[in-house]
């Protein structure tokens, strides 16, 4: 039996921002979606970061959802790499709360941009690639359908 395929690919800068991006990843299963998660920084790992990109892309990955800190230059980095959708999450840092994520993530120029969420919004992250992908596939429709109704009902 072979293993499915990642349709999401969750990447942090650093081990430190896993608590930040936990709920990203919570969110995907509960949709039901199959996701891989990669700590990789784009400054240290440039090269790297173009590899994890490309090869990921060949084996499935349909969206990236990339959470950083003060500079916040993976989603940026990311997209720059690939057509898929990419999803930015500011992570809230120490020295400026996270406005300086933030910043760095949503001024994309032209050409290359990148889906911002709030800081620390991994979970609408989730929730914003589980829409993305609801428009391919009508089971992550039907659990999205059912997930906004259980909003609107509690």
């Amino acid at each position: 039996m072979t293993e499915r395929a990642k349709k999401v690919a969750i990447v942090m800068g650093s081990k430190s921002d896993e608590a930040a991006m936990k709920p990203a990843a919570d969110m995907l299963e509960f949709f039901g979606i199959d996701y891989e998660i990669v700590v990789i920084s784009a400054h240290r790992m440039p090269n790297r970061t173009r590899q994890f990109v490309s090869d990921s892309q060949k084996s499935g990955v349909e969206i990236f959802i990339a959470g950083a800190g003060k500079a916040a230059h993976l989603p940026g980095v990311i997209a720059s790499f690939t057509t898929c959708p990419v999803i930015g999450i500011p992570i809230k840092t120490e020295d400026l709360g996270g406005i300086d994520s933030l910043l760095s993530i949503v001024q994309m120029p032209p050409g290359v941009p990148v889906a911002t969420v709030a800081i620390n919004g991994a979970k609408n992250a989730a929730i914003l690639a589980a829409q993305i992908l609801s428009l391919k596939y009508e089971e992550i429709n039907r659990k999205m359908a059912a997930y906004k109704k259980s909003l609107e009902e509690s």
